[in-house]
């Protein structure tokens, strides 16, 4: 069983396509004819997220039941896009994957997201998950409308190996610890931090852990809910302290170009030390490298804040769309993934940690690591693009892209920045 519920009673601050057809494997379980209805998913579980497991549990769930599963694969970034308007269309999927947080919240209140509380009170779903995590990631409007699946914890991953061989010392706890460590690897030809922000969500975490480091989660929250502005003296000064980094060099200088699997190499390969990343990392190394020995992790150090104070990182759910063909076939389907030993399968496979609290935890014992930074921490946080609505998120996420191409304009960033999230923020 996880400790997931200790963590989510300390708090949580709220902060085309590819077609994959996954051919029916006949069985003898069903009795009704009707119960065979194939229902279609859509989902952005690509390979570097696990893709091999989701799709082995979604032909484990064809063989149980013998219903059809009909799938379309669409890759991570344009997902984000995609399913916003395939669900506004005429024929939207039964069912798809989706980030708990803002993102859920958006298409509830456009009316496309179908509620869950009849597959939720069937199955018995409020002892599945703890009270705060069905609060904040599944509850929206008052209505159950998405089942969380999994959850991640970001931190700073990083290979042993060459902190040995630089001489830095692991954990980094502090920011002049971790500014003293940027130096010392660039004086033995190692780039200090791996950044593909090619893929823009791979940069959020910086303004992400210091700005919650300095400001604070209450102060994040109002920022991420329009409620602050981008030109607060506590963004500045978030930004100020990653842009220290910048300009020393402590970035690989094509980060736009590169993507979170580029950088994740660059660590596993010895060409960078470290790289600000969420769990799923673990699951895109896979078993080609061995955890505390090839890689491990230390949690973003602290500032002014303690480390103990938040932690980062997304809930991937499950939602039934309103306008689906089958939406009792969607449930039964979510009903098959909430079950303890297939989110115990996924979590293995992906690299995360199991909602569901009767799960047994990963044997990985970074993943063990990471349940643990979560149970002490005090606030558990969704990450920038999940906590912010997804029009207002994009202006950010291009502004940390911006960001990392010059550096040099921080106020003048910023203040662009804001005048494009009060439009945004206005036409919500």
């Amino acid at each position: 069983m996880t400790k997931f519920g200790t963590m989510w009673r300390r708090g949580f601050v709220l902060a085309a396509s590819l077609a994959l057809l996954v051919s029916a494997i006949p069985a003898a379980t069903f009795a009704q004819e009707e119960a065979k209805e194939p229902v279609d998913i859509m989902h952005y579980m690509a390979a570097e997220f696990g893709g091999k497991f989701f799709e082995e549990l979604l032909l484990e769930y064809q063989e149980e039941t013998g219903r059809l599963v009909r799938v379309n694969l669409i890759p991570h970034e344009a997902f984000k896009t995609v399913i916003l308007t395939t669900l506004a269309g005429g024929n939207p999927p039964d069912f798809y994957t989706d980030w708990a947080g803002a993102r859920v919240a958006s298409r509830v209140n456009a009316g496309v997201v179908a509620p869950i509380d009849d597959v939720w009170e069937a199955n018995d779903l409020d002892s599945a998950f703890p009270q705060q995590l069905i609060d904040s990631a599944a509850i929206y409007n008052g209505q159950k409308h998405a089942m969380p699946l999994n959850y991640h914890v970001s931190a700073m991953w990083y290979n042993p190996s060459v902190m040995e061989s630089a001489g830095v010392t692991v954990p980094i706890e502090t920011w002049d610890e971790l500014k003293a460590a940027c130096e010392t690897l660039k004086g033995a030809g190692v780039i200090p931090f791996a950044l593909g922000s090619g893929d823009s969500w791979t940069a959020q975490f910086w303004l992400d852990y210091t700005l919650l480091r300095t400001a604070g989660p209450e102060y994040r929250a109002k920022l991420m809910a329009g409620e602050a502005s981008y030109t607060d003296p506590e963004v500045v000064r978030a930004m100020e302290l990653w842009g220290e980094l910048v300009s020393a060099g402590c970035f690989n200088e094509d980060a736009n170009a590169k993507t979170f699997t580029d950088a994740a190499d660059m660590v596993a390969n010895g060409d960078a030390a470290m790289n600000l990343m969420g769990t799923w990392i673990v699951g895109y190394w896979g078993d080609a490298f061995e955890p505390l020995v090839d890689y491990d992790f230390f949690p973003f150090p602290a500032i002014d804040l303690p480390v103990e104070s938040a932690v980062v990182g997304p809930v991937d759910a499950l939602s039934v769309s309103a306008g689906g063909d089958n939406p009792e076939g969607a449930k039964d389907l979510m009903a098959f993934f909430a079950r303890p030993e297939v989110q115990a399968k996924w979590a293995k496979g992906q690299g995360a940690l199991p909602a569901n609290v009767s799960a047994e935890t990963p044997d990985n014992p970074t993943l063990v690591k990471a349940l643990e930074l979560a149970n002490t921490a005090e606030t558990y946080n969704f990450n920038y693009d999940l906590a912010t609505p997804p029009a207002p998120s994009l202006v950010g996420l291009d502004m940390f892209q911006k960001f990392m191409h010059d550096s040099s304009d921080i106020p003048g960033l910023l203040a662009e920045t804001q005048e494009l999230v009060e439009k945004e923020f206005a036409n919500l």
